[in-house]
């Protein structure tokens, strides 16, 4: 189970972006595996409250509450889906990996994997201050906050991991990569 929490923007942007997913990155892991997908309305603040985003997962999974669940998030969607991720944990669910997508300023510590996405080198470097886990992904060169979201297949950047390695790759390539592993 996958679930999207976008940020505070026209619901436009996230329909170009779960588009995307679509087409470049769930149509080559739905070759292993079937993949639920669930999109949290972005209506007003809804995306910063983490109750709110409870209540969705417990409205539309019903009968499937023990399926772990990958967040994924964007801008200050990452307020509210990472208070929810943490509530899902109380409440007996699992979280199988959370993935940030710019992020900033929001801590993220838990007992489950976290990923960031920066939209540039800075906003990746002072967001890992404030938690993270193995791989990151910052864009290089930079783009406009919205861009990560609305069309990641052509943000080019590096994969980062604790090693300090780096691979150069897009956006959607790095998503891929993670949810590959969460998914299959």
């Amino acid at each position: 189970m996958i679930l999207i929490c976008p940020g505070i923007h026209h619901p436009a942007l996230t329909d170009k972006f779960f588009a995307c997913l679509n087409r470049v990155v769930f149509q080559k892991i739905r070759d292993y595996n079937y993949i639920d997908v669930l999109i949290l309305p972005a209506d007003g603040i809804l995306p910063l409250s983490g109750l709110h985003i409870i209540e969705f997962l417990h409205q539309n999974l019903k009968t499937k509450q023990e399926s772990p669940v990958v967040f994924i998030s964007f801008s200050a969607g990452v307020v509210g889906a990472i208070t929810a991720a943490h509530l899902w944990q109380l409440q007996g669910g699992r979280v199988k990996a959370f993935i940030a997508i710019d992020g900033w300023g929001v801590p993220l510590f838990g007992n489950f994997p976290i990923h960031r996405i920066s939209h540039d080198y800075f906003t990746h470097w002072s967001s890992l201050l404030l938690g993270g886990t193995s791989k990151s992904f910052y864009a290089d060169p930079p783009v406009e906050h919205l861009q990560i979201w609305e069309n990641p297949q052509v943000v080019q950047g590096w994969l980062v991991d604790d090693y300090q390695s780096k691979q150069r790759l897009s956006a959607t390539e790095f998503l891929h990569e993670l949810l590959g592993c969460y998914l299959i």
